[in-house]
C-alpha cells in the first residue's frame, strides 16, 4: 500500500487522490476488500474514472498463466495477465486473441470488466463472448466459479460490469487459430462519409473492420475517410510479439494540438494512401495496435487531458445519427487527430455490454470547456437515436443518460445487492451515475 497518490485512466482527466494496495496472492486480495470499498484497477487503460477511487486495489500482481492448451487454444490465466502477455506466449505457437481491444496492454480482469470489442465484432462479438468461466471474489471473500452455468446472474453482471461486482482473479477463454503473424490487409480511400458506410456494407464479410474519419475536414471533404479491413494471413512467420513501444518524454504543450496541425496531420494521412482501393500485407501490431508505438501517447494531449467520447446508434438511425455527429464535430472547430467508425453486430447477456447493431464513433477531445459542450450536444444526439455511450471511455456522463442508454440497470443492481457488492466494490465512475 502507498499513502495517498495522485491517480487517473488513461485520458488523464480526472485526477484523483487515492490509497493504492498492490495484491498479488488470492489473500492480499481478500484483505483489502476486508477494509473498505474498494475499486479495482489493472493497467489503468480505461480512459476516464472507471478506475479511480479513494482505495485502488492494482491487480497486476495476479500476473500468472495457469493452464494453455496449445490443442484446442483455451487458456486460464490470473486476471492481472495482460492481452500481451498472452499474446507473447499463444502467437509462436499459432493463437491469437480472439477479440482484441486498440491496445495490448490491457489486463484480462480489465477487458471482462469493461467487455472490450475490436475490429471483428461484427463477426465473433465482444471479448467476453469467448470467455468460458470466471473465479470472481465476492464481497463475503468467498471465492465462487462463475460461468453461464454456475451462478449465470453473476456472470452477466460481471462481464461488462466495470468492477462493480467483485474482483475477477482468473480467467478461462478460447484463442483462434492463425497461421501467421502477418494481416492482409485492404485499405479503401472515400472521400466522404457516405462512402465510408458503402465500404463497410460492401466489406460486410471482412472478419476485420475498421474506419479512420478526418473529423477536421469540412465542406466536400466531411467525413473523408480510410477504411481498414483485415484478414490473417494463411502464411508467414509466426513469430512472437514486439516489446513496449518508445516514450513521451514529456507532457506536449496543449497549444501544439490546434485545428491547424491536426489538419495537416490528417491530411498527410489521408493523403498517404495513393489509390481508392490499396491491398498489402502488415504486421498484426500496426493493424492492431497502431498507438502502442508509442507506450505514452496520452501525454500528446498535453498536462491537462483529454476526453474520449465513444457512442453507438442503432441501425435505424445509425446513418443520419452518425453523419449529424461529424458534422458537428467538424463544425466545432477542436482539433481531432484520433476518430475511429466500426460497424458491430449483435450484442451479448452483459447486463450492461455497450454494443449493439449499428455504428459507433470514437472521437479524442482535449479535456476543457469547450469539449465538454460538444459532448452535452452529442448527448442529445445519442439519445435521440437511443443509443448510449461506452462506459470505459467515459468521465462526464449523466445518470439520466446512463438510465436512459442501459435498460437492464435495474438488473444489474439487484445482482449487485444479492451478492453483497454494492458499497463494497465502488468507483468514482459509478457514484457519478448514481450506482450506490
Amino acid at each position: 500500500m502507498t499513502g495517498p497518490v495522485p491517480v487517473s485512466g488513461w485520458g488523464r482527466y480526472p485526477v484523483v487522490d487515492a490509497e493504492v494496495h498492490h495484491p498479488r496472492t488470492v489473500d492480499d486480495v481478500a484483505a483489502v476488500v476486508r477494509g473498505g470499498p474498494v475499486t479495482a484497477r489493472g493497467l489503468g487503460r480505461s480512459y476516464g474514472d472507471s478506475s479511480l477511487g479513494e482505495r485502488i486495489a492494482e491487480l497486476t500482481g495476479l500476473d500468472h498463466l495457469v493452464a494453455f492448451d496449445d490443442t484446442t487454444g483455451e487458456l486460464t490465466c490470473e486476471a492481472g495477465v495482460s492481452l500481451a502477455d498472452v499474446l507473447a506466449v499463444a502467437l509462436p505457437r499459432g493463437w491469437f486473441l480472439p477479440v482484441t481491444p486498440g491496445t495490448r496492454f490491457v489486463t484480462v480482469g480489465g477487458a471482462i470488466a469493461s467487455d472490450v470489442h475490436g475490429k471483428n465484432h461484427h463477426r465473433d462479438g465482444a471479448f467476453t463472448d469467448h470467455v468460458s468461466s470466471l473465479r470472481v471474489l465476492v464481497a463475503s471473500g468467498e471465492v465462487l466459479e462463475v460461468s453461464r452455468a454456475s451462478h449465470p446472474d453473476l456472470f452477466h453482471a460481471t462481464c461488462g460490469g466495470m468492477g462493480l461486482t467483485g474482483i475477477v482473479l482468473e480467467a478461462t477463454f478460447r484463442l483462434r487459430p492463425v497461421r501467421s503473424r502477418a494481416i492482409d490487409e485492404t485499405v479503401v480511400k472515400t472521400p466522404s462519409l457516405d462512402g465510408a458506410l458503402d465500404a463497410f456494407e460492401e466489406y460486410a464479410g471482412s472478419t476485420y473492420s475498421v474506419g479512420w474519419i478526418d473529423l477536421v475536414a469540412t465542406g466536400s471533404s466531411l467525413g473523408r475517410s480510410l477504411v481498414m479491413l483485415g484478414e490473417h494471413a494463411e502464411d508467414g512467420d509466426l513469430g512472437a510479439a514486439s516489446a513496449r513501444g518508445l516514450p513521451v518524454p514529456v507532457d506536449t504543450p496543449a497549444r501544439l494540438l490546434n485545428r491547424f496541425t491536426v489538419a495537416a496531420f490528417n491530411t498527410l494521412y489521408y493523403g498517404r494512401v495513393r489509390r481508392p482501393l490499396v491491398r498489402h500485407r502488415v504486421g498484426y501490431e500496426p493493424f492492431f495496435y497502431p498507438l502502442d508505438r508509442l507506450s505514452d501517447w496520452n501525454r500528446l494531449y498535453g498536462r491537462q487531458g483529454f476526453l474520449q467520447y465513444q457512442f453507438v446508434v442503432p441501425e435505424a438511425a445509425g446513418r443520419d445519427s452518425v453523419a449529424e455527429a461529424v458534422r458537428l464535430i467538424a463544425a466545432s472547430g477542436l482539433a481531432s487527430p484520433l476518430a475511429v467508425l466500426k460497424v458491430f453486430g449483435e450484442g451479448n447477456a452483459s447486463m450492461l455490454g455497450f454494443p449493439r447493431p449499428g455504428y459507433t464513433l470514437t472521437v479524442d477531445l482535449k479535456a476543457g470547456p469547450d469539449a465538454l459542450r460538444l459532448c452535452e450536444m452529442l448527448d442529445r444526439l445519442v439519445l435521440e437515436a437511443g443509443g448510449r455511450l461506452y462506459l470505459t471511455k467515459d468521465s462526464r456522463m449523466t445518470s439520466g443518460m446512463f438510465a436512459a442508454g442501459y435498460p437492464r440497470l435495474e438488473e444489474f443492481e439487484q445482482v449487485r445487492s444479492r451478492y453483497g457488492a454494492t458499497g463494497v466494490f465502488v468507483s468514482a465512475q459509478a457514484r457519478r451515475l448514481g450506482l450506490a
